[in-house]
């Protein structure tokens, strides 16, 4: 039985970059085109409405950026994976993109080779990280040690790992949850994080925290 194409969305807002993924696309074996976007309001409407397999996206658009595009599509429900092709690889850019549920995070100097393989490691549910970017995660994670957090701030740690909310985390704490606010936030400034999941993610990681 004959395996469907991989059907990809191209978001990007330099026509001549967008029409070359295109080009590239249309004669990859296994893959199609199913459609592409210049501005991220248009591409987020595209998404839901074609259900793309992958998309390929770029971090800087029009009316809304490349993280605004992966949330509001994870909002309405949309399955697609998101494999991020841009030109900016900060720790702060590839941390916001990892974090609002980027699969794959590639540098727009890439080889179309690659390219077509980071697009079916996407596909198959892997990650697909360029090596300077993964390098840059890596040493991100190494950053993060029990020694910079206070006990109180392991404890709330603990608890997020646990999957509870700020309320829960005040309650069991028997503190206010602005309280628990503050730590959170000095917890996400000590691991360079940006989001609860992330956070989980670094703690366990590291073994900072045990799920058990």
């Amino acid at each position: 039985m004959n395996t469907p194409p991989i059907r990809v969305l191209v978001v990007d807002d330099h026509p001549v970059v967008r029409h070359g993924l295109l080009a590239l696309l249309k004669y990859e074996p296994g893959m199609e085109a199913v459609g592409d976007a210049a501005d991220g309001a248009t591409a987020i409407d595209s998404i839901v409405a074609l259900s793309p397999d992958v998309v390929l996206l770029d971090l800087r658009l029009p009316s809304s950026n490349g993280v605004e595009v992966m949330m509001r599509c994870r909002e309405r429900g949309s399955p697609a994976r998101f494999l991020v092709l841009t030109t900016y690889d900060s720790d702060e850019d590839i941390a916001r993109a990892l974090a609002a549920g980027a699969k794959g995070y590639m540098l727009k100097d890439v080889s179309s080779f690659e390219l077509m393989q980071a697009i079916r490691a996407v596909m198959r549910g892997s990650a697909a990280l360029e090596p300077r970017v993964a390098a840059r995660v890596i040493a991100r994670l190494n950053e993060a040690s029990p020694d910079d957090l206070s006990l109180r701030e392991l404890d709330v740690l603990t608890l997020l790992v646990r999957g509870d909310a700020n309320r829960a985390i005040a309650h069991a704490l028997h503190v206010s949850e602005n309280t628990v606010k503050t730590h959170v936030s000095h917890i996400f400034a000590k691991l360079q994080v940006q989001s609860r999941a992330e956070a989980v993610a670094v703690a366990l990681q590291r073994g900072i925290v045990s799920l058990h």
